[in-house]
């Protein structure tokens, strides 16, 4: 299963900086452990200096990152608060018959509530489903039905 690890990045933030990004790892070794089998693309962990790429650069691995979420089996986006790079890449996932599975308290949000195939509202929920073979199963399910 070839997952994309999507997910806030830059946010609301009016500068050239980052939300915090320990998630990524946290999520990373969760998968790794209760999916051991999945290969997880992470785009930061291929692109840490992105903000310091010119206008060419950022674009060409912006369009790459979501040409990439219409191409792997799942995308996991988690979206603690509103991100408009996740919302495309959920997008373009959802688009190409993809699983979309959100980590998101904005279970109001309509991105969160209409491309998202499943969300969980936080962190622990996910964990608890991932541990039990829920979040396999449902990615199952969906690529089954596309």
């Amino acid at each position: 299963m070839r997952l994309f690890l999507a997910g806030i990045m830059q946010g609301s933030h009016r500068s050239a900086a980052l939300h915090d990004q320990h998630y990524r790892g946290r999520l990373k070794q969760l998968l790794a452990e209760h999916l051991p089998a999945a290969e997880v693309y992470d785009p930061l962990a291929d692109h840490a200096g992105s903000l310091e790429y010119g206008d060419e650069q950022a674009r060409k691995v912006f369009l790459r990152h979501c040409q990439m979420c219409g191409e792997v089996d799942a995308v996991l986006a988690f979206i603690p608060e509103a991100s408009m790079g996740t919302a495309i890449e959920m997008w373009e996932a959802v688009r190409h018959a993809r699983a979309v599975i959100s980590i998101s308290p904005l279970v109001h949000n309509w991105v969160v509530k209409f491309v998202s195939h499943y969300n969980y509202a936080d962190e622990e929920s996910f964990l608890a489903a991932l541990a039990s073979g829920e979040v396999a199963a449902r990615i199952g399910k969906i690529l089954q039905r596309a």
